[in-house]
């Protein structure tokens, strides 16, 4: 896997490409101010050392009918690191469980649950949550409403270049688009 010494240029790539996944290459490379083939090189190294985990479309749950989201804090029996696991792929198997994140506290994880509507949810929590092995507590939270959805992380185009002190014995190459690559 190749690693990537983050440039201004990068960040500008990584922070257009996570507000708009769909820009085409050449509109991203005239935003980050270099022609299109550097563009798609640094992308594709920018995805290989796992910058870039994939593309998603930000669907809209009441558009297909789910009206319902609710915040699930999960209490085990045991934190056992088997037992997480385990619960973590039964999570895993639960389509309506959009997300999973294991906690520290008074909690175990947190769940972000969608639902068609509250029996709906009320179905799930009584039939696969509580049900579950192991799980000895839920305490459930319904969003009222969302006032803000920003996928991703905040990335300041103007910060330093990250340092690749990481990278001691590695071998440094430069590519015609400045990007540098370090290969083990």
């Amino acid at each position: 896997m190749r690693r990537v010494k983050l440039d201004r240029i990068d960040r500008r790539i990584l922070r257009d490409l996570q507000n708009d996944g769909r820009m085409t290459n050449v509109e991203l490379a005239r935003r980050a101010g270099i022609s299109a083939p550097p563009c798609l090189r640094r992308v594709r190294a920018l995805e290989e050392a796992g910058f870039i985990r994939g593309y998603h479309a930000d669907i809209n749950p009441d558009a297909l009918g789910f009206g319902v989201t609710v915040f699930a804090q999960v209490g085990l029996s045991s934190q056992a690191e088997v037992d997480l696991k385990k619960f973590e792929e039964l999570v895993n198997s639960w389509p309506m469980v959009r997300e999973c994140n294991m906690l520290a506290g008074e909690y175990d994880f947190l769940l972000k649950i969608v639902a068609e509507d509250w029996d709906d949810y009320q179905r799930f929590l009584t039939t696969k949550l509580t049900a579950a092995p192991n799980v000895a507590h839920v305490k459930s939270a319904l969003s009222i409403r969302t006032s803000k959805h920003t996928p991703g992380v905040p990335i300041d185009v103007d910060s330093p270049d990250i340092p690749d002190s990481l990278e001691d014995d590695d071998e440094e190459v430069e590519d015609e688009s400045s990007t540098r690559v370090a290969r083990r």
